[in-house]
């Protein structure tokens, strides 16, 4: 069983210089909790999570203080994504993506080529159709 047969291969993503708002909305209207980020050359750059929208990590500054944050168009995406976040190809097998969700407590991976080119996302929900498959 591998990555692709039970990826999203049409996923929904975002630009570096899209702002938080629009991303946000985004999800919300296609009822996704994360996004692939392409450069300019739809490379994969990061992804963002709709945790990433709500509370960015930049706005805790420390473990005693914290800013005040406006989810608006002023901030971009680039500056909330996580970078170079891990990857999964679409041959890679269901129980490495697994086993990659359970390390790290991922809640989706992006699936790319050699050439870093997006083709899908895998999601714990696309994992949990799997084990509603298996049963």
């Amino acid at each position: 069983m591998t990555v692709k047969q039970h990826m999203s291969d049409q996923p929904v993503y975002a630009n570096l210089g899209d702002g938080l708002h629009q991303t946000y909305h985004r999800m919300r209207e296609r009822r996704i909790r994360h996004m692939p980020v392409l450069d300019d050359c739809g490379r994969l750059s990061g992804i963002i999570s709709e945790r990433d929208l709500l509370r960015p990590g930049f706005v805790d500054g420390g473990p005693n203080t914290s800013g005040a944050f406006i989810l608006d168009n002023s901030v971009k995406v680039s500056e909330a994504m996580t970078t170079r976040p891990i990857t999964l190809q679409a041959d890679d097998s269901i129980q490495a993506a697994l086993d990659l969700f359970l390390k790290h407590k991922f809640g989706a991976l992006p699936v790319v080529n050699g050439e870093e080119k997006l083709v899908g996302i895998l999601s714990t929900v696309d994992l949990l159709k799997v084990l509603r498959e298996s049963l």
